[in-house]
């Protein structure tokens, strides 16, 4: 099976991942742990609104520059 390019993370969205969006539950994770969503353009912004309205939500990034 060939590799898969990172794609959004938006349900049903297959376009290229553009942007990390770095994520935090307080509520289930340690605060030095990192989870991650990607988004395409057109889907950062509800991705991070998701994100942002839990208070979930630490930083975002461009996918060409993030390190993990």
């Amino acid at each position: 099976m060939e590799d898969e390019a990172p794609h959004c993370s938006r349900k049903d969205c297959r376009e290229p991942a553009e942007w990390v969006l770095v994520w935090n539950n307080p509520k289930v994770h340690t605060p030095d742990r990192r989870k991650t969503w990607l988004a395409c353009g057109e889907h950062r912004d509800y991705l991070s609104d998701f994100l942002g309205r839990r208070g979930f939500l630490r930083e975002t990034v461009p996918f060409a520059d993030f390190t993990g």
